[in-house]
């Protein structure tokens, strides 16, 4: 990294699903709340929204970590840079700090837009890149075929979900885990071990699910906020302190819950 790159910060926020004035809107009270990392990609739809929101926050550029998403649905790596391109206006900024190769759908040349990334990182319009949903096999043939200097696996992981195997490869390999949908796409906000958990320390079930993953070493989450009322509740959950007891009910939990899986997904479950 150069002394212009910022770390990825360990909480961001993350805007699937949200669209228009109300995404820009979210962005601007997650910025002036003091978030510093957002998480957008191609496939949202949003970019112009963030984008708007980040002019709007009167804040430098380089003070946040804007993370961005190649879409899986492009064909070459041709289509994926011109794409790439484009997100860039959308979002009115020269760069992004973090670009990601989104879902490796099967028969996506791979390798092709993992060396088509690389070559914008090297022309300035990404600082770092990574990669989004991928598997075991999937992340040893982007750094150990590819050589892609990646920093990162999105992936979807909560306290009902493992991913040790993944995380212990990253770690390996000094990569880090972004955590997409931390809460469980809302499954966690009410979950009763959470909930009594988060009593015994003043907090809510959803501060307990983020401080969790936050703990954790190499990992990052970016849970879906739209109001400042949940961004504030979120950036709380930073300082609350997780006993012994506590990582023993949550150790205790189902680990085998996905709510993230569409038709084009990898197969989950395959080894290297």
């Amino acid at each position: 990294m150069t002394e212009t790159d910022l770390a990825l910060p360990k909480l961001g926020l993350g805007t699937y699903q949200m669209h228009g004035a109300a995404c820009q809107a979210a962005v601007e009270s997650a910025l002036a709340l003091g978030y510093r990392h957002i998480d957008t990609g191609q496939m949202y739809g949003n970019e112009a929204a963030v984008g708007a929101g980040i002019a709007a926050s009167g804040l430098p550029r380089a003070e946040i970590f804007l993370t961005g998403k190649v879409c899986h649905a492009l064909a070459t790596p041709d289509e994926a840079r011109v794409s790439l391109n484009a997100s860039l206006e959308r979002l009115q900024t020269d760069y992004l700090d973090l670009c990601l190769l989104h879902w490796p759908r099967a028969g996506l040349d791979i390798p092709g837009i993992l060396e088509m990334l690389m070559r914008v990182q090297e022309a300035g319009k990404t600082r770092r890149i990574g990669v989004a949903n991928f598997t075991l096999p999937l992340l040893q043939l982007a750094v150990t075929k590819v050589g892609a200097p990646l920093l990162c696996n999105q992936v979807e992981y909560h306290v009902l979900l493992d991913q040790t195997p993944l995380l212990s490869w990253l770690r390996a390999h000094d990569m880090m885990l972004v955590a997409h949908v931390p809460l469980a796409r809302g499954r966690l906000v009410d979950h009763p071990a959470l909930a009594a958990i988060a009593a015994r320390h003043g907090a809510t079930a959803a501060q307990v699910a983020l401080k969790w993953l936050l703990d954790q070493d190499g990992v990052a989450a970016i849970p879906k906020a739209g109001r400042a009322a949940s961004q504030r509740e979120n950036l709380a959950a930073l300082d609350l302190t997780l006993d012994e007891a506590d990582l023993a009910m949550i150790a205790g939990l189902p680990k085998d819950v996905r709510v993230v899986d569409p038709p084009f997904a990898p197969e989950w479950h395959a080894v290297g």
